[in-house]
């Protein structure tokens, strides 16, 4: 921690930072995910990233204008979700931490790790009582001290060494810290781990890639399971009523040649539904069985109460990848819908009874390449969906592509080198577009679509409000926000920036605030004020 940086500021901000040291994150406000704060990864365990705010609307969105910009020493591509806890900010680089007056954007602490290995990205910290925790590039887990950034304790969650780390903000229920691993592409085997949020202590671990003689492991041919990825590289959500946990598990390796690896290759490609108790697996639904394209299943699972066909459902909706919709009942993994959300999808003609893919022979990679839609990167991927109560849709960033796709003979080789056996260049004609998609929830039906004009990569992710909205940040750099029933651009700010990173909204002085990570910044928005009366 830099002394000099906090001390001044310690000063300066003292009335704000007595309350915060007071001030402790419990589990019921994590529960309740109240309007003030935004106290988690999606800003709710079930994952919509919707806030019930409604100051900034509709009808007033016009007079957005920017409150304050913190720069990000030495940043340059943020992925950061800010998290708010009464009226401090927290936000994170590859080993860094910064508090932030949520007010202004005065820095009231940093947290630099040494040796400083920017390995990254970093999405972003959690938080629980009067700790914050997050993961590093040499995949620890560290938990400081909310009110001074001061470590309390530092847990390895595996070897750097074997080429581990570990990108994904971490998740607290109940008094555990979920932190997910990565990278798959490089032959490691994954896995989540459950630890205590006061200790550091490692209470469970569930692996990704069943052993021999456990169930799952008859879906991997020969020793194919000891270098096969499945990592867990994002955020998941969480059903207290069930108090099951919902992570998605990525890419099996070599990513591309599946020839080694004969098979389903569970629980690759899954979503799975974890006991939090005990991180015993309760059930697991593959979207993807033996993937040979590199889509990773890590897209955030959004958790849902609504009617299907004629009864109310615990639901869970997910855009995978892959190309396809997907409605599941969260109780017991039964595939209940599923629809394509891209219009460019050729490997699969549809998905069975049971939401399995019903594949096209042919359309996958090849020793003289294959066009295969959606590309390796997906029809979706990290950037957080979201779902609004008031309008019934799910909310996706969908991008529309193809990949010219080969595969070759590659050898694993341990200490972190690369086991994807080749992989795709993006063919990006006149038809390769990002959009902004609203679904219906229950059919993945499109409702409307708004084009990410300029941008041919995914940009970041999206926020839904109660004012009628949802904001949206480009690659290019313009943040906007879109009718929710419509997809009509109401507003738009140039940042100058790439944006990759998923808007907050938050209230601070009673003024609802939204704020976005772009490249270099922290950007935060608030309705104009005339001083001059």
């Amino acid at each position: 921690m830099n002394l000099r940086k906090f001390l001044p500021a310690l000063f300066a901000a003292a009335p704000l930072l007595s309350q915060v040291i007071l001030a402790q994150v419990t589990d019921k406000q994590l529960l309740e995910a109240g309007e003030a704060n935004w106290l988690t990864y999606n800003g709710s365990y079930d994952s919509r990233r919707h806030s019930a705010l409604k100051q900034v609307n509709t009808s007033t969105v016009g007079a957005l204008v920017p409150k304050w910009v913190y720069h990000v020493p030495g940043a340059t591509a943020l992925q950061t979700v800010p998290i708010v806890v009464d009226g401090v900010m927290y936000v994170t680089q590859p080993n860094e931490v910064y508090a932030v007056d949520a007010r202004n954007g005065r820095q009231i602490w940093d947290y630099h790790r040494i040796p400083a290995r920017q390995k990254g990205p970093n999405r972003g910290v959690a938080v629980y009582r009067d700790k914050v925790y997050f993961t590093t590039p040499d995949a620890h887990l560290i938990a400081l001290a909310a009110s001074t950034g001061q470590v309390l304790w530092e847990t390895k969650i595996a070897e750097a060494s074997d080429g581990y780390w570990s990108p994904a903000a971490p998740m607290v229920v109940k008094g555990k810290v979920l932190a997910g691993i990565a990278p798959g592409d490089h032959g490691l085997n994954g896995f989540l781990d459950a630890y205590d949020a006061v200790t550091g202590e490692r209470l469970w671990r569930f692996n990704s890639i069943p052993k021999p003689g456990e169930a799952g492991s008859e879906t991997w041919a020969g020793d194919s399971w000891k270098s096969a990825g499945g990592n867990t590289w994002l955020t998941g959500s969480y059903d207290p009523d069930l108090n099951l946990l919902y992570w998605g598990i990525g890419n099996p390796a070599p990513d591309f040649n599946g020839d080694v690896r004969a098979g389903d290759n569970l629980y690759t490609e899954c979503v799975v539904a974890l006991d939090l108790d005990t991180g015993k697996m309760k059930w697991y639904f593959q979207f993807t069985p033996h993937d040979t394209m590199d889509w990773d299943a890590v897209e955030i699972p959004v958790l849902v109460d609504a009617p299907f066909e004629g009864n109310m459902r615990k639901l869970m909706a997910h855009a995978d990848r892959n190309g396809f919709y997907y409605l599941l009942d969260r109780t017991n993994g039964k595939f209940l819908a599923g629809a394509p959300f891209v219009k460019r999808l050729n490997w699969a003609s549809g998905l069975t009874p049971e939401g399995r893919p019903i594949r096209i022979p042919g359309i996958e990679p090849t020793l003289k390449g294959t066009v295969v839609c959606p590309a390796a990167i997906g029809a979706a991927n990290w950037q957080s969906p979201a779902y609004s109560p008031e309008t019934g849709l799910f909310y996706v960033v969908a991008q529309e592509g193809c990949g010219f796709a080969h595969k070759s003979t590659e050898t694993f080789r341990p200490g972190g080198f690369q086991y994807r056996a080749t992989g795709d260049v993006n063919m990006k004609d006149d038809d390769w577009k990002v959009y902004v998609r609203a679904l219906d929830l229950t059919t993945g039906k499109l409702k409307w679509e708004s084009e990410r004009i300029g941008s041919t990569g995914f940009g970041g992710g999206l926020l839904s409000t109660a004012g009628g909205l949802i904001f949206s940040g480009e690659q290019n750099g313009q943040f906007g926000a879109l009718d929710a029933k419509s997809g009509k651009t109401l507003w738009h700010f140039y940042t100058g920036q790439q944006i990759t990173a998923q808007p907050v909204t938050y209230t601070v002085g009673g003024k609802q605030i939204v704020a976005i990570a772009t490249a270099t910044d922290i950007m935060a928005f608030g309705l104009f004020e005339d001083h001059s009366k």
